[in-house]
């Protein structure tokens, strides 16, 4: 069982039309961008979202990619997103959870790894900037 994260989001989703392919299953490609929606969720939440680390003067990739696929979600039905924040120190890793929204019965795991690069010369920092950190330990607190 993974380790549940300092904070966490739950989003649902309806799998859209467009979502599934000739076996009327999710494409496997996206459920990643399933991934995006939780973590954009996650990190409206912490209060430093991607426009506002643009802003700070950094940019975060995804430099590591993990899924398990236990079952296919399918056209129209409602997942739960899961995305919970593991390590925000020095990377930024979240680990998420989708699941069928009335059973609760897993569909995927995965997890993602981002880190921060500094935008005015594209340096990868080893150690996450302290305006993200202080927003992920506001957030953690309680404290506006």
């Amino acid at each position: 069982m993974r380790s549940r994260g300092a904070l966490h989001v739950d989003t649902e989703i309806t799998v859209p039309f467009f979502d599934v392919d000739s076996m009327d299953v999710v494409w496997h490609g996206h459920y990643v961008k399933y991934l995006e929606v939780a973590r954009c969720a996650l990190l409206d939440r912490i209060g430093h979202n991607y426009a506002q680390m643009k802003a700070s003067g950094y940019v975060w990739p995804v430099i590591d990619l993990q899924l398990r696929y236990a079952r296919a979600a399918r056209f129209g039905q409602r997942l739960v997103l899961r995305a919970d924040l593991v390590e925000w120190q020095n990377r930024l890793k979240i680990h998420y959870l989708l699941s069928d929204a009335a059973s609760g019965e897993c569909l995927t795991r995965a997890s993602t790894v981002q880190v921060a690069v500094r935008l005015a010369d594209g340096a990868m920092q080893l150690v996450s900037p302290s305006v993200f950190v202080d927003a992920v330990e506001q957030c953690i607190s309680g404290v506006p």
